[in-house]
């Protein structure tokens, strides 16, 4: 770990992070707010954040506003960046937005060119935690969220892995990705034609199979503009419907997709956070 950049913030630290990664194949940054008094003799339990695409670990940091909330709950929160980066990694030959390089999509990519570099499930769920929790004073208690295709990575990997992660979050998630433009892009892409391969990515049909018992927060606003064809969280709450799961969904009047509706409602998610992580 090479240190980037460091700031004081509400008695705490934020740093920003390099690292060669091995899954990635190449150097990725992320970013971590270590609260007031984390400490070898006192470690704190770390929530994972998942940015959206075109964002970086810079956006969540930088705009949600959570830093005060976590530390006074004495949480340490990891933003890792949304996709591999260099000049030798591939991104999309037309330069789009939403595939390719800011544009990961948390999955093991197996199609050419981009199974090179884009391991980020890998990355997410293994190698980076590795890595935070041999470095830093955190304990192993975990907690995910994140938003927009960072939402629909956090819901994945938390309901694949409930045993790594107390508790999951997202704000306006891609809730059904194998049935909406964004996911069928992206898959394709990353994963080839086999949409059986595609469902072990979209959080509506994991949530459908089995009974979960990782409990879930999902916060939507009713103006996002991509609700309807992209977002799609009443799949979400129909698979939740059929099986055992501790899923709240609020959804929210005059709310959009930006960050201004992630600040208005991050307190309550790192709250709901703690009390699963045994801080409050």
């Amino acid at each position: 770990m090479e240190l980037i950049s460091e700031n004081r913030a509400f008695g705490g630290r934020h740093c920003r992070y390099t690292h060669q990664s091995a899954v990635n194949n190449c150097k990725m940054t992320f970013a971590v707010y270590m609260p007031p008094f984390a400490t070898e003799e006192n470690p704190v339990p770390v929530l994972y954040w998942l940015s959206g695409l075109t964002c970086t670990d810079e956006n969540f940091m930088q705009k949600a506003g959570a830093m005060k909330m976590a530390a006074e709950l004495g949480m340490a929160i990891v933003a890792p960046d949304t996709s591999p980066r260099g000049d030798d990694v591939a991104d999309d030959a037309e330069g789009a937005y939403d595939m390719g390089l800011g544009a990961g999509f948390y999955v093991n990519a197996t199609q050419a060119p981009w199974k090179a570099n884009y391991q980020m499930y890998d990355y997410i769920t293994q190698e980076l935690p590795d890595l935070i929790e041999a470095n830093l004073p955190v304990t192993r208690e975990r907690a995910i969220s994140g938003h927009s295709m960072g939402g629909h990575g956090a819901l994945v990997i938390g309901l694949r892995n409930p045993e790594r992660y107390v508790s999951v979050s997202a704000f306006s998630p891609i809730a059904n990705p194998t049935n909406c433009p964004w996911g069928h892009k992206a898959l394709g892409g990353y994963l080839g034609d086999d949409q059986s391969a595609w469902q072990q990515y979209d959080a509506s049909v994991l949530l459908a199979e089995k009974t979960h018992y990782v409990p879930l927060l999902v916060e939507q606003g009713r103006a996002d503009q991509f609700l309807t064809e992209q977002l799609k969280p009443e799949a979400l709450l129909n698979a939740a419907q059929k099986t055992d799961t501790q899923l709240t969904l609020n959804m929210h009047e005059g709310y959009d997709h930006s960050y201004f509706f992630i600040a208005s409602f991050i307190d309550e998610h790192l709250q709901f956070h703690a009390g699963h992580l045994g801080l409050i």
